[in-house]
């Protein structure tokens, strides 16, 4: 395997200064689509700048979006505008338009990733296993992207599967941003996943703005949230985003999380109920 290059558009170096807006980040992390649009632009134009410009890929580009089963993560949505402006350059400097991949993985767990430590991260993530198409990643360059590195314990699984799959490809490591203090507290992710989304009430005007789409992280913590706050929280969406709820939680497995198990049985007797009164 080549030696992978890591890129990151902003550097943390300090627990509350993080060079862009806490709040729009915790807002695009729980599915505003709107968010996920600037910093998809934002990083690919940071790429671009930084190292592109200086070092144009001849050759095919495969965009690579962080792991998931069934339910993308919010990095998906930001891939999606990425690979937009990408695209744009490419063509005007006589590029190829990138192609996508996607990495499988194949563990589902409620556990708030960005609450943990180094140590924890490690070894939750150390039992999920990543998959790829090798055959179609042939001759090609690689761009992984996400939104933070935090220990870099994806990153190393990433590199792991790189590895047993004996990629040699060119591997470029993308972030929109990264801890560059090691001192800093790995939850410092969590102050940012939480900085707007304080309760499941918060997410009402996300879901509302007309530019939402749903991520793992919403599902889960609408799964997971208490069955007072959920039962208000459901009356209040459209059918449209209930049945997509459940749609999806099943997709991802997420029936046999003890955890989510009432949340998902009250969805469940809506949407017979509801079947009921159509008919």
């Amino acid at each position: 395997m080549n030696l992978p290059k890591s890129y990151a558009l902003h550097q943390i170096h300090h627990p509350e200064v993080f060079g862009f807006d806490p709040n729009a980040y915790s807002r695009f992390k729980f599915g505003d689509d709107l968010v996920a649009k600037a910093f998809g632009e934002q990083l690919a134009n940071g790429f671009i700048t930084d190292y592109l410009q200086d070092n144009l890929i001849t050759n095919q580009i495969v965009v690579i979006s962080s792991p998931y089963s069934f339910i993308p993560t919010a990095t998906f949505a930001m891939k999606n505008y990425f690979i937009y402006q990408l695209n744009h350059w490419l063509v005007e400097n006589g590029g190829l338009v990138v192609q996508e991949a996607k990495v499988h993985r194949t563990v589902t767990y409620k556990e708030d990733y960005g609450a943990l430590s180094a140590q924890e991260r490690m070894k939750l993530i150390g039992n999920d296993s990543f998959q790829i198409d090798k055959q179609f990643l042939e001759d090609k360059t690689l761009l992984f992207l996400d939104d933070i590195r935090i220990t870099g314990s994806h990153e190393r699984m990433i590199l792991k599967m790189a590895e047993e799959y004996k990629l040699t490809n060119d591997i470029h490591l993308l972030y929109f941003a990264e801890l560059a203090n090691m001192d800093i507290h790995p939850n410092v992710e969590n102050v940012l996943n939480y900085h707007y989304v304080k309760s499941i009430f918060d997410l009402e005007d996300i879901i509302k703005a007309g530019s939402f789409c749903f991520n793992t992280r919403i599902v889960k913590y609408i799964l997971n949230s208490d069955s007072g706050s959920f039962s208000i929280f459901i009356k209040n969406q459209t059918e449209y985003f209930i049945n997509m709820l459940y749609n999806l939680a099943l997709g991802n497995g997420y029936h046999t999380i003890a955890a989510y198990a009432a949340n998902l049985e009250d969805i469940r007797k809506h949407i017979i109920k509801k079947k009921y009164k159509l008919i």
